[in-house]
């Protein structure tokens, strides 16, 4: 049995650990750190933003109009009469600008395929851009509200008709919308301490660690997704929640670290499961890698009345620091129920919460107490994302719409999919795809691979000897590697996780050579082990000679 230094980490939160990590990797000037262990791109979207940087220069000039006769330095609110008159002024000036030409094409689609006045549309981006009012409604832009929705009906729904219509809160980035969907539940009484709550695992670690706070208390209960069969989840592990002390379901779709896609079959069974056993469930899905998979459907889509939605600009486009997300629910939904019956009680002490916003607290919808609640209900007239976010990310999700050939996500997805192929080719594994893998992140199962490079005896010697957090610190130490651990979460196997968005395809490579570099010392270690337990020949050696298909690892 090998010393386990390291052992004290090994309760930290992988992000939290991931800073030991790097210290250790960075410790030695003579090796280049390479830290594989964050999801932050190392590719963005430059066409919305030239758009951002363009509409911005007309801004200002807009903003000029209003007090021009001044040698003061400040100007005025933008116009809305005849404001995309003065744009085709300008654009006619600025014809060689990509960034013009996308806000012309813009302006043309939100008439013609989404039904907005132009003039409203533009004054709104102007107004938004110079960020001199607050943001009005609260909630979201309207018109930017209404793009994205149409964004969200494209990505998230699939073929999958949409039922009724749905409202957004633009929050900042998606880690924010997870904090505000858990305080309003708490807030509202419809998560209360003692509670359980059912998380699909393996899963982002934060999901696992908010609700066991003592503000929530909840009782985490595994919904756990079977790693032998696509990450799918098995029937038997949804049958968990027929409890009805599982009051939430929560997961991550495509799914954080496995990064595979719920199936056609699974979404369906999921579906029937909510409509004919638990209507009451709430679910929140943090469906943020949906765009990289190919024809994803979310369970927003399945279970609408049932389901709040997250989704984050951040990863797709780039833009982890502009902290772009909305809460996406639908106007008919188990929430606002849940809240209408409520015993009187309850509605007594909500009526004094929100009392200062509406005569009539017992209408406020639940999305709408979300908006209150992050910003303490007194500040709620100032609450909301601000206007320059909430324009970078309007173009965004215009980008999305109008990208008709899909020209960038496919590149997106060619991108990361060929860094996963570059990965495993350089560990000499290879590596076996499935139809609803996605490949942002891959789970490297250092036990299975262990067994099949070196036998079943190293496997089950990697096992007992608990190597998972050593492998990962060894790994920073001698190579300058920092990857995450699986264990930090939910994955039953001796894992690390890798996001392939944020290194060069080069860099993987190395990643795969000294992956493959630390388990051929850890093979030694166990050699070494066993020749002193025993003189006979050691069983498992390499099997360097074997059937490359052989030696395939399931890997996601």
């Amino acid at each position: 049995m090998l010393d386990k230094p390291y052992g004290d980490f090994a309760n930290l939160s992988p992000f939290e650990l991931k800073d030991q990590l790097i210290a250790l990797a960075s410790s030695d000037a003579q090796k280049l750190m390479l830290n594989a262990g964050r999801g932050n791109p190392n590719f963005l979207a430059m066409l919305p933003r030239l758009a951002f940087l363009s509409l911005g220069e007309f801004a200002m000039l807009e903003a000029q109009r209003s007090y021009s006769y001044l040698d003061s330095g400040f100007g005025g609110l933008p116009e809305s009469q005849g404001i995309v008159q003065r744009f085709e002024t300008y654009a006619g000036n600025h014809r060689e600008s990509e960034g013009v030409r996308f806000i012309r094409a813009a302006i043309s689609y939100v008439k013609d395929q989404l039904g907005l006045d132009p003039d409203v549309f533009l004054f709104e981006m102007a107004g938004a851009f110079l960020g001199c009012t607050y943001p009005t409604p609260p909630r979201m832009l309207l018109h930017t509200e209404e793009i994205v929705k149409a964004y969200l009906v494209q990505e998230m729904l699939g073929p999958t008709p949409s039922t009724g219509n749905f409202s957004l809160f633009a929050t900042e980035g998606g880690t924010a919308g997870m904090t505000y969907i858990f305080q309003s539940l708490r807030f509202n009484g419809l998560l209360q301490p003692g509670d359980k709550i059912g998380i699909g695992t393996p899963i982002f670690s934060p999901y696992l660690e908010i609700p066991v706070l003592a503000e929530y208390g909840l009782e985490v209960v595994d919904i756990r997704m079977d790693g032998h069969a696509d990450w799918q989840f098995p029937a038997s592990e949804l049958k968990k929640l027929k409890d009805p002390a599982i009051k939430i379901f929560c997961l991550v779709n495509p799914s954080n670290p496995p990064s595979t896609k719920m199936s056609d079959a699974a979404l369906a069974q999921l579906a029937d499961f909510v409509a004919n056993t638990r209507p009451d469930l709430y679910i929140v899905t943090d469906d943020v890698y949906g765009t990289f998979a190919d024809d994803f459907v979310s369970i927003f889509a399945k279970c609408p009345r049932n389901t709040l939605c997250v989704y984050s600009f951040s990863k797709f486009f780039g833009a982890t620091g502009w902290r772009l997300g909305v809460i996406a629910v639908h106007d008919d939904n188990v929430f606002d129920s849940a809240l209408a019956a409520q015993p009187e009680a309850e509605k007594k002490r909500l009526d004094t919460r929100y009392a200062s916003l509406t005569t009539k607290p017992r209408d406020l919808r639940f999305i709408d107490r979300m908006v209150a609640d992050s910003r303490a209900v007194a500040l709620n007239h100032t609450a909301g994302l601000s206007g320059p976010q909430q324009l970078q990310m309007a173009l965004f999700a215009l980008n999305g719409l109008m990208d008709r050939e899909h020209r960038y996500k496919n590149a997106a997805k060619e991108l990361i999919r060929q860094r996963y192929q570059t990965l495993y080719r350089t560990m000499g594994v290879p590596a076996a795809r499935e139809p609803n893998d996605v490949n942002y992140y891959t789970l490297i199962d250092l036990q299975e691979m262990g067994g099949k490079l070196y036998g079943p005896e190293f496997e089950a010697w990697f096992v007992k000897s608990d190597l998972g957090i050593d492998f990962l610190f060894r790994l920073a130490r001698e190579t300058g590697v920092v990857l995450l651990p699986g264990a930090g979460f939910e994955v039953v196997d001796t894992s690390a996780r890798v996001s392939l968005a944020n290194l060069t395809d080069h860099e993987y490579a190395s990643i795969g050579r000294f992956t493959r570099q630390i388990l051929d010392e850890y093979f030694q270690d166990f050699t070494k082990s066993s020749m002193q337990k025993s003189s006979n020949p050691v069983a498992g050696a390499p099997k360097t000679g074997s059937d490359p298909s052989k030696l395939m690892v399931k890997t996601s």
